[in-house]
C-alpha cells in the first residue's frame, strides 16, 4: 500500500501483519480438518491460502476454474454468495475431496458463505444468521474477556443476544450495515449482520472479513470433529438451549410513492397485537410474542422488503420443534406479503 507523506510516497507492507494476525485467530488446537475453498473468481483466493495456512489449516482444495481473480465471473451467473447456484462448483469440490469444510468467498473477500456435510444428504448451505451465532458462540465460549459485547443488526437472527446472555456478555442490536454493527459499543469482540458479513476480530479490522471468519470457522470445525462433534450438533445444542430461530426475507415490488405510503400505512395503523418501534425514519420493526418484522425500502430498487423472524421453543422434540417454527414462518410469510401488498 501506498501512502502520501509530505509530497514522498512511501510503501507500508499490510498483508504480512494481517497473516500473522488471523494466524492467531484459531482458539483450539486441532488442526485436522480438510477444507474446501472458492474466491470466486474474486482478490481473496491466495491471501485465503495463506492465511489458513499460517493458521495451521494446510489441507484446502480450490476450485480451480475459479481461482483466478477474472471480472467477467464466467462460471457464475452472479458472484453473489447468497444466490441459488452460486456454490455449485464449491459443493462438487468438497464432494469430491471430502471436505470437513466449504467457505465460499465473495470477490473482495469480505464476506463468506459455510456449508457443512450432512449424514445422507450431501451439504447445507448455512445461513448467514447460523453461522453469525455459530462464531459468536464460539468466541464467547472459548475467550477471555472483560466485559465483552457483541452486535447484530435489526434484521439479523435474534438468538445472539440470548447466546451473549448465557455467557454474561452484553449484545447491542443497530441499523443494517457495519458501519452501525462497529459502533455498537465498547468492549466489541463481535459482529455480524445476515447478509454473511462477520467482524471477528475488531481490534484489528473493524468491518467485515470474510478471509478471518473463515479462518475462525475452520477452528471450530476442527474443534469440534476432534471431540467427536459437527457443526450441526452444535447448532443442535444452540436451539436447545435458546429456542428454534428461523429467519426469512421477503420483498414486493413498489415505486417510492406507494412503498413510502405503505411504511406510513403500517407505523400509524399496525396489524393487530404488534408492538411497532422505529429506530429509523425509514425503518420499522413490528414485534409479538416469538415474532418479529422488520420492514425497509430498499436502498438500490424500487421494493419494500421485509424480514420475519419466528422462534420456537424446544419442549422435547427438536425436530417436532423445527416443524412448528417452519409452519409458523411459512404462515407470517404468506401474511406479510398480504398485509403489504394491501396498500
Amino acid at each position: 500500500m501506498s501512502i502520501p507523506t509530505g509530497g514522498d510516497v512511501s510503501t507500508v507492507d499490510v498483508e504480512e501483519p494481517y497473516l500473522d494476525r488471523v494466524a492467531r485467530l484459531p482458539r483450539g488446537t486441532a488442526r485436522t480438518l480438510r477444507g474446501a475453498l472458492t474466491p470466486r473468481h474474486g482478490v481473496g483466493g491466495a491471501t485465503a491460502v495463506h492465511a489458513l495456512h499460517r493458521a495451521g489449516f494446510t489441507d484446502v482444495h480450490v476450485v480451480a476454474a475459479q481461482a483466478v481473480p477474472d471480472p467477467d465471473f464466467p462460471t457464475v451467473a452472479f458472484p453473489n454468495p447468497e444466490e441459488p447456484g452460486a456454490t455449485d462448483a464449491l459443493l462438487a469440490l468438497a464432494a469430491e475431496v471430502g471436505a470437513d469444510l466449504a467457505v465460499a468467498l465473495d470477490p473482495d473477500a469480505d464476506r463468506c458463505a459455510l456449508a457443512v456435510p450432512t449424514a445422507g444428504t450431501g451439504w447445507r448451505v448455512l445461513t448467514g444468521d447460523e453461522t453469525g451465532v455459530l462464531l459468536g458462540d464460539h468466541l464467547l465460549r472459548t475467550g477471555t474477556y472483560d466485559d465483552p459485547l457483541v452486535a447484530t443488526t435489526v434484521v439479523s437472527s435474534s438468538m445472539l443476544a440470548s447466546v451473549a446472555a448465557a455467557h454474561g456478555a452484553r449484545h447491542a442490536e443497530t441499523l443494517t450495515g457495519f458501519k452501525w454493527i462497529v459502533r455498537g459499543g465498547p468492549g466489541l469482540v463481535f459482529g455480524y449482520e445476515e447478509a454473511l458479513g462477520y467482524c471477528v476480530d475488531p481490534d484489528a479490522v473493524r468491518d467485515k472479513d470474510g478471509i478471518a471468519a473463515a479462518v475462525l470457522a475452520c477452528d471450530l470445525s476442527a474443534t469440534l470433529q476432534a471431540a467427536g462433534a459437527t457443526v450441526e450438533d452444535r447448532l443442535d445444542e444452540l436451539a436447545a438451549a435458546h429456542g428454534v430461530h428461523l429467519t426469512r426475507g421477503v420483498s414486493v415490488r413498489m415505486e417510492p410513492a406507494p412503498r413510502d405510503a405503505a411504511v406510513e400505512r403500517l407505523r400509524t395503523a399496525p396489524p393487530t397485537g404488534w408492538a411497532v418501534t422505529r429506530p429509523a425514519a425509514d425503518v420499522l420493526v413490528l414485534r409479538r410474542a416469538g415474532e418479529r418484522l422488520v420492514i425497509r425500502p430498499s436502498g438500490t430498487e424500487p421494493k419494500l422488503k421485509a424480514y420475519l423472524e419466528v422462534v420456537e421453543p424446544v419442549e422435547g422434540d427438536l425436530p417436532a420443534s423445527r416443524r412448528r417454527a417452519g409452519r409458523r414462518l411459512d404462515g407470517l410469510a404468506a401474511d406479510v406479503r398480504a398485509l403489504l401488498a394491501s396498500g
